[in-house]
């Protein structure tokens, strides 16, 4: 018996790795925008007041993008239209994350191209370590491209806002970054997005489960695959796929406006977001094994990946907070006890 169920493990274990191999070979659609982890140099210019008040899913601001072409070595510059996004951020913080659209031919033989809408992810405060959090949940994203190959791509920017206020301009120097639109990972994919409600259980068992360990990773409770929540569906390969995204109230990030999340009604156990919660649901214990062994497996290249960010860090205690949190992650993967308190028996019945 025990060595029918050693002989399914790695069964398993073999045709997930076959899987995710397969699919992290090189993909040829990656647009421009994507293709380097370079910062991108921007200006934007803009009233914070009018983006708030006068733009919604429909309604849009011109304005005028400038961007530093490295090729060219001067500033070139597009007309774009954004418009604030999200429902927290937009009433609690001073700066509001915007959707960017881009004409086709504005965008055309610029950096851009291919990217007809983008979110923009900006600081929400103006404080101390609001730099630091953008770099931190940009690091999040990239940690995730080490456990699907199904996620957002992400270029990191550094940008001069000119802030129109009461007739006067103000500059703010700040970190930020692009997320592609879903449009970019199903053109690379070849595949479509699932826009009807899917339950966790009956999404593919692997991916979903690997998304799972990803958010305890990060701490993040504020996301919902059910009800889509931070959260996206593609469906590829005959099967439903999550790919997650907004990360700022995780306890990776651990930003000062955090808090725990209420998502369909549930009330959590916890009371910080840097406490570690698992959100995912019960499944065939092989299936935990199996991701858990990816997850140690990557390790040190999700490592590598921490440390090669920490030069944009402002705050040398920022970035060692960060990388101890997530070595904290892989204790609890390593420890049989541990894993089986904090994952295993809290798993999700519904």
């Amino acid at each position: 018996m025990k060595n029918q169920k050693n002989q399914a493990l790695f069964l398993v274990f073999f045709l997930s790795m076959a899987l995710v191999f397969s699919q992290n070979k090189e993909q040829p659609k990656i647009s421009k925008l994507f293709r380097t982890d370079d910062v991108l140099k921007l200006r934007l210019n803009y009233s914070n007041k009018d983006v708030k008040k006068k733009t919604n899913d429909s309604t849009y601001l011109k304005t005028e993008l400038f961007y530093f072409s490295q090729k060219d070595n001067d500033w070139k510059s597009l007309t774009t239209r954004i418009r604030a996004r999200g429902n927290f951020r937009l009433e609690h913080c001073y700066f509001a994350p915007l959707k960017m659209r881009i004409k086709k031919d504005e965008r055309k033989g610029t950096v851009f191209k291919g990217n007809k809408k983008l979110k923009v992810v900006l600081p929400c405060m103006k404080e101390k370590e609001a730099n630091d959090n953008i770099i931190k949940e940009y690091m999040a994203y990239q940690l995730y491209q080490h456990v699907s190959p199904y996620h957002f791509k992400t270029r990191l920017f550094e940008a001069e806002l000119l802030e129109q206020k009461s007739g006067k301009e103000k500059a703010h120097q700040v970190k930020g970054f692009f997320i592609e639109d879903l449009d970019g990972v199903v053109e690379r994919f070849e595949c479509n997005e699932q826009k009807r409600t899917v339950h966790p259980l009956q999404q593919d068992g692997l991916c979903s489960t690997r998304n799972a360990f990803f958010q305890f990773m990060i701490g993040n409770t504020d996301f919902s695959t059910g009800y889509q929540h931070n959260e996206k569906l593609i469906f590829v390969n005959k099967t439903n796929v999550p790919v997650p995204y907004d990360f700022d109230m995780s306890g990776l990030v651990n930003a000062s406006y955090s808090r725990v999340s209420v998502v369909g009604n549930d009330e959590l156990p916890i009371e910080h977001v840097s406490e570690r919660l698992y959100r995912g649901f019960k499944r065939d214990r092989i299936v935990f094994e199996t991701v858990r062994k990816e997850f140690l497996d990557k390790k040190e290249e999700i490592l590598a990946t921490v440390d090669s960010l920490k030069p944009l860090f402002e705050s040398k205690n920022s970035f060692e907070k960060a990388k101890l949190y997530l070595l904290d992650y892989f204790k609890i993967l390593a420890n049989d006890h541990k894993f089986n308190e904090q994952i295993v028996a809290v798993a999700r019945t519904k």
